[in-house]
């Protein structure tokens, strides 16, 4: 899915700006700090639960405060072993500033240095197993990263429809990004020209699975923020649509420009055979294909969404309240469109190939 957790990183990044221009945002500062020591905890009962609470000792290694050192109280949940700390980590401290006083918090671990070997190792292996390849697909993230970080977003977050703007940076993504990985072969534009119109069907039929569904993009915390901030005018549902294209299209990346090369090797390997036969044949292909990535995507929306089912699972409310809610409704639905688009792809992306590769005189339409 082109690394969505590194890719949503650099997207944030367009917004987190944007946020501390803005005036209605509380004045928030954020350092770099480091433990120097922890006290010993303290365990306190509070509504009938049991919670630690533990003094740490924080320099700060960043911003205008950097070499000083403060205590900070950690209480309640964070201090549990998803959030354990210990002398020598290295945390990010926020600033808040009160009418009459100042107070830090420790808001997170910080893992910026060990998302960058991560980055790295993953650059490497790419370069050293695809190559020359491996490299143009590099540069292929990077204007795909591009175009949605300092295009769509902004466009969205300036009130343009989020659908319209989703639909053009995904056709410049497309275009642009296709032939940066892939090379300016016949395959390419073939499995270019496969992918538009997919897409075009896609955007066609979110639009009716989101209308028939009765979506309103609604179903995640994100929306509600955005409702009760000073976004208030984007439009949820159209959000929601492009949010579903974007997805879609990492799934047509992988299977046009396969279902392109087959055909071709197909069609060298016995340049008699017809349009006929040729289409049938990467059709064959093409079907093993659609098998394998179905559950692959299906797969993909479930693991971004287990702690979500977890939590329904140990609900008391029935299945079909569960399913008809929003929240479940619409990751459903983005999994359904995802597979209806792969599924569109595979057969007129093989009728475009075969009719390309056909070696024989005749290519009649069947």
């Amino acid at each position: 899915m082109r690394l969505f957790l590194l890719s949503a990183f650099f997207l944030s990044l367009p917004f987190f700006s944007f946020a501390q221009n803005n005036p209605d945002f509380p004045p928030d500062e954020f350092y770099l700090g480091k433990i120097i020591s922890i006290s010993d905890p303290i365990k306190k009962e509070e509504g009938g639960f049991l919670y630690s609470f533990e003094t740490v000792l924080v320099e700060f290694l960043s911003g205008p405060e950097k070499g000083k050192e403060v205590s900070i109280e950690r209480g309640g949940e964070l201090t549990n072993d998803r959030f354990r700390l210990s002398p020598g980590s290295m945390v990010v401290v926020s600033r808040l500033q009160a009418i009459d006083e100042i107070s830090y918090y420790i808001d997170d671990v910080y893992r910026l240095p060990s998302l960058g070997w991560i980055f790295f190792i993953f650059i490497i292996l790419t370069i050293i197993f695809a190559q020359k390849q491996g490299f143009s697909s590099l540069l292929g993230l990077v204007v795909c990263i591009g175009v949605i970080g300092w295009f769509i977003v902004p466009e969205i977050l300036k009130g343009t429809n989020p659908f319209l703007v989703s639909l053009v940076g995904v056709f410049g993504i497309t275009v642009v990004s296709f032939y940066l990985a892939h090379g300016f072969k016949k395959r390419t534009s073939i499995a270019l020209i496969g992918t538009l119109i997919t897409l075009a069907l896609a955007a066609l039929l979110s639009i009716l699975f989101v209308s028939l569904s009765s979506l309103f993009g609604f179903g995640s915390e994100e929306a509600f923020f955005l409702q009760v901030s000073h976004l208030q005018n984007i439009n949820l549902r159209g959000l929601l649509l492009g949010g579903i294209l974007i997805g879609a299209l990492g799934v047509l990346d992988d299977v046009t420009t396969s279902q392109s090369a087959a055909v071709e090797e197909i069609s060298k390997a016995d340049p008699s055979l017809s349009l006929r036969e040729l289409y049938y044949r990467g059709l064959s292909v093409g079907r093993e294909h659609i098998a394998s990535l179905v559950n692959t995507l299906v797969l993909a929306y479930t693991g971004a969404s287990l702690p979500l089912f977890l939590i329904f699972y140990k609900s008391e409310k029935p299945l079909w309240y569960l399913v008809n809610s929003e929240v479940i409704a619409e990751e459903i639905v983005r999994a359904l469109l995802g597979s209806t688009a792969l599924v569109l792809a595979v057969p007129i992306t093989t009728y475009l190939a075969a009719r390309a590769f056909c070696g024989t005189k005749s290519k009649d339409y069947f």
